[in-house]
């Protein structure tokens, strides 16, 4: 019976690959009425396939006619995770789930026009400048998102039965928006109120929502109606913590023209609903995720639709909801569940993002340039590349030009270098876009004296100190002691990742010997990217993990990616970007999981002080027997309660010993995360200040995207580089946060901090 619940409305084998909603919905409640216990499945289903609510909500108004007991326990049940939901989808969900049920009679349309009077009532007191807190907007606008995303399963019910009510909401709906801050351009919940005022002026009649619920309208009108009160609201004070409980959607990505995409308003907003949906609980399983995304209850095509919505997911700033290989895999997927369709909807949107490469965000295109060539690694590198030729008459900075090249070189990571030329063979030109071939670029080929001998120590595996005595007393004295050291380890490590590995454990002693301090540690840097100048992809693993070993610190790094040559690359390649972030992670990740082992140990703590509390209440609990007062414990249960003490107070020195040192290290990472951040800022700030025009950084958006590209390459420099603070400073927000006023007093140059 729980899978016939799970497939219910599904093309499968369990309904004889029919899709007779009413059919489905009568063989599961002929089962489930004999299984009423199970209650919590249902909603659990209701839940996780929000698509499918209809269905659900149905059954549960048939189910009410049986037993009136079960539907107010599914109620009650709703009430009680409204309550307690700590994220705004399942919020979301539920208040579907509840307009559902009023739809099927099981709830009053009453007590759901409460609920969104209450919403209402609290967005528009979060609002007020006086009374409430305007920095908590974002909470306020998910409210009225709940109420008018509601609006498409159950509106045609409450203007029949509750109009007056309904019209009340609508209208406090429509006086939030005229009291609430307002965006340059029209965000979504602006964009939902005139989707939902056509869906108002059509009856509210929307194709996209399946009605089983009209099929038992006979039926179900004879059902007990039971009331639902609304959950308390949370109240903040933080603008930052608002906006990460309850993320905004600003405004759609609009990848093809109106035509291609030709939908009625609301049909677009829940069908993307419905995408979301499946993305979101599907997350752990992108094959059953493409395979429901592929069938949803809707009556036309949406391919161009599941294209622009899984993109503008992978797109999303500040990061996406889940990784974007997850979006990747899906993609893939898809493509290969409608051969004959989706690749070719994901190659004109591939088409119309590089025709806007040029306005987009750094990051965007920086996951649009690594989804792409991790994509195209799955079908054999096959792309149009003729149709991208014209780039090589673009400047070497054109963004569309640099995109190209990106591409590339992420490609021959992804393959090897004769496959990805062979791949452009169509576009022959383009082999100049292509990284040089792989390989190292060794000094020391000829076989120098030193580097020869420090080899056969190497290979006669000499430890790291008779390494060290030998340097200082053969090659101390001589210029390019670094130099040679470096160049032939990295030569001995270059054979795979593992070889570079065991010579970092084993020598690592060796090049910190050498490299004491930032300058030195900048050199070292310089070697390997000489060594490694054939391969971005060598030169980044090898520095991350020179720093995994702490032979190069963060701000060695941020030093170095701001030198001379670096600089010059800003513009036009990704490699000293790729370094940078990888370092900066790096020091996230290390305070990220500081503070998920400190906490974890809390927790341990608060065990073994709640099993010392239950010893001491079992031995305080005293009983009177022949007038004098005895144990009241049962004496097994308070031998197993002492035993359990005294391992707890063992534990609790050796955890509290471990919080102690977690905590140290946790104050000296947000130390250094400080320092980090200061030193990053610094350099950015000082290199845009030698190149921002005095006047205004602003660039100017109306350049056209064609072969005559009319930005130069100071200018672009300048987007460039102002497109990574903004990635920094909005991945990282967290961090910065705390440190903004020091950053704002030291480092913000007017000019800076305008562009």
């Amino acid at each position: 019976w729980q899978a016939l619940l799970l497939r219910i409305g599904d093309k499968c084998p369990e309904y004889g690959g029919n899709a007779d909603f009413k059919e489905h919905i009568e063989t599961c409640y002929g089962i489930l009425w004999r299984e009423l216990e199970h209650f919590e499945f249902l909603l659990q289903c209701a839940e996780q396939l929000p698509h499918k609510i209809p269905l659900y909500g149905t059954l549960v108004g048939l189910l009410n006619l049986e037993s009136e007991d079960f539907a107010k326990k599914v109620v009650d049940t709703t009430q009680t995770r409204l309550q307690d939901a700590l994220n705004c989808n399942k919020i979301r969900i539920l208040m579907r789930f509840v307009t559902v049920l009023m739809c099927s009679k099981v709830l009053q349309p009453g007590s759901v026009v409460e609920v969104f009077e209450t919403l209402l009532s609290s967005a528009a007191t979060t609002v007020d400048e006086e009374a409430g807190n305007p920095c908590w907007q974002a909470c306020a606008d998910f409210y009225i998102t709940c109420i008018l995303s509601c609006l498409p399963w159950g509106g045609t019910e409450l203007i029949e039965q509750v109009p007056e009510e309904i019209e009340r909401v609508m209208v406090g709906v429509e006086a939030y928006l005229r009291i609430r801050f307002e965006f340059d351009e029209k965000d979504f919940l602006e964009d939902l109120w005139d989707r939902i005022q056509v869906l108002s002026n059509n009856g509210w009649k929307a194709d996209s929502v399946p009605r089983p619920d009209l099929s038992f309208e006979a039926q179900l009108v004879a059902g007990k109606s039971h009331p639902i009160n609304c959950p308390e609201q949370p109240s903040c004070k933080q603008k930052l913590e608002a906006e990460s409980k309850y993320p905004r959607r600003l405004h759609r990505l609009n990848i093809f023209p109106a035509g291609q995409v030709e939908l009625q308003p609301i049909d677009r907003f829940i069908v993307e609903e419905y995408l979301l949906d499946v993305l979101l609980f599907f997350s752990g399983c992108r094959k059953e995720c493409a395979s429901y995304m592929v069938g949803l209850p809707v009556p036309f095509r949406y391919d161009y639709l599941m294209a622009e919505t899984i993109f503008s997911q992978l797109l999303l700033l500040p990061q996406p909801p889940f990784r974007p290989i997850y979006y990747t895999l899906v993609i893939i997927d898809l493509c290969k569940a409608l051969p004959g369709a989706f690749p070719a909807v994901v190659a004109g949107a591939v088409r119309a993002l590089f025709e806007r490469i040029t306005d987009m965000d750094m990051e965007c295109r920086t996951r649009l340039i690594l989804w792409f060539s991790h994509h195209l690694s799955n079908f054999q590198f096959i792309w149009p590349w003729e149709e991208w030729a014209y780039v090589l008459d673009l400047p070497k900075w054109a963004p569309q030009r640099v995109f190209v090249q990106e591409v590339l070189e992420r490609e021959v990571r992804l393959s090897y270098w004769d496959k990805i030329k062979q791949s452009v063979d169509n576009a022959s030109a383009l082999e100049e876009l292509l990284p040089p071939r792989g390989g190292p670029s060794f000094k020391y080929e000829d076989g120098r004296e030193f580097s020869a001998e420090l080899s056969n120590m190497v290979k006669g595996r000499k430890t790291a100190r008779e390494v060290i005595l030998w340097v200082e007393d053969s090659i101390i004295q001589v210029h390019g002691a670094l130099e040679v050291v470096i160049q032939t380890l990295l030569d001995i490590g270059s054979k795979s990742f593992t070889h570079l590995i065991t010579v970092l454990e084993r020598y690592g002693q060796v090049i910190a010997k050498l490299c004491p301090d930032l300058d030195k540690q900048m050199l070292l840097m310089d070697e390997v990217s000489s060594y490694w100048k054939n391969s971005s992809q060598m030169t980044a693993i090898a520095i991350d993990r020179m720093m995994g070993y702490r032979l190069i610190s963060n701000l060695a790094i941020v030093g170095w990616v701001f030198s001379p040559d670096n600089i010059e690359q800003f513009h036009t390649s990704d490699r000293p970007w790729e370094i940078l972030r990888n370092a900066v992670n790096k020091t996230y990740n290390r305070i990220s999981d500081l503070r998920r082992e400190i906490l974890s140990l809390e927790k341990n703590i608060l065990s073994t002080e709640k099993a010392k509390a239950e010893l001491e209440a079992a031995e305080s609990k005293l009983e009177v027997v022949d007038g004098e007062p005895v144990q009241a414990e049962n004496p097994v249960r308070l031998k197993r309660l002492k035993t359990y003490a005294e391992r707890a107070k063992e534990e609790e020195i050796s955890i509290r010993d471990s919080l102690e040192a977690k905590e140290a290290l946790l104050t000296r990472a947000l130390d250094e995360n400080e320092a980090l951040f200061m030193s990053l800022y610094k350099n950015f700030s000082n290199v845009l200040m030698e190149r921002l025009p005095p006047a205004t950084a602003e660039a100017d958006k109306d350049n056209s995207q064609s072969n005559g590209y009319n930005i130069g390459e100071r200018e672009q420099w300048c987007l460039s580089t102002l497109g990574y603070v903004k990635t920094f400073s909005r991945q990282y927000a967290t961090e910065i946060w705390p440190h903004m006023e020091k950053l704002d007093a030291e480092v913000f140059h007017p000019l800076f901090r305008k562009a």
